[in-house]
């Protein structure tokens, strides 16, 4: 709506800097960006579901392993729609979230390569799992009290 009145008030482009063009032309409307976000989290919950049905046939482990790192992966990316990439990785890479990022990120990369490279099915089903371990973990670090709600629930039921 602004470049729109710009145009109309005989303000031409070449006032704005070059940055200023790129951002203009980039940006996406909130309504935009909520919708990208929820498709491609359901995107995300989709492989992840099709990757756990799919762990029951013949070799189903290595269709597993890509499904379920794919869908974590697009769950991932889809915050990416929210607050911009960015962003995004900013925050993923604060002293807060910064091990859970690392964790989630290496067991991402370590189950395709038990899968593909050390075809090792039982040690990427141990990785899929820590990869939903570091995915929560990294999730629930964007609730405030949510780790120490959880750490304090835990160390009452083990105590």
């Amino acid at each position: 709506m602004d470049k729109l009145r710009r145009v109309l008030n005989g303000a031409e482009d070449e006032e704005q800097g070059l940055t200023a063009q790129v951002l203009d032309a980039t940006s996406l409307s909130f309504g935009t960006r909520v919708k990208w976000f929820a498709i491609c989290f359901a995107a995300g919950i989709v492989c992840s579901i099709l990757g756990t049905a799919l762990l029951f046939l013949p070799n189903g482990t290595k269709l597993f392993a890509v499904f379920y790192t794919l869908g974590n992966l697009a769950a991932l990316f889809s915050t990416c729609f929210l607050m911009g990439p960015v962003k995004q990785i900013k925050r993923m890479f604060e002293p807060t979230r910064l091990i859970a990022t690392i964790v989630m990120l290496l067991c991402l990369a370590l189950t395709l390569c038990a899968v593909f490279w050390w075809h090792k099915k039982g040690l990427a089903i141990i990785f899929c799992i820590l990869q939903f371990l570091a995915m929560t973990w990294y999730s629930l670090s964007y609730i405030p009290f949510a780790r120490d709600a959880i750490i304090k629930c835990c160390t009452t039921c083990l105590n």
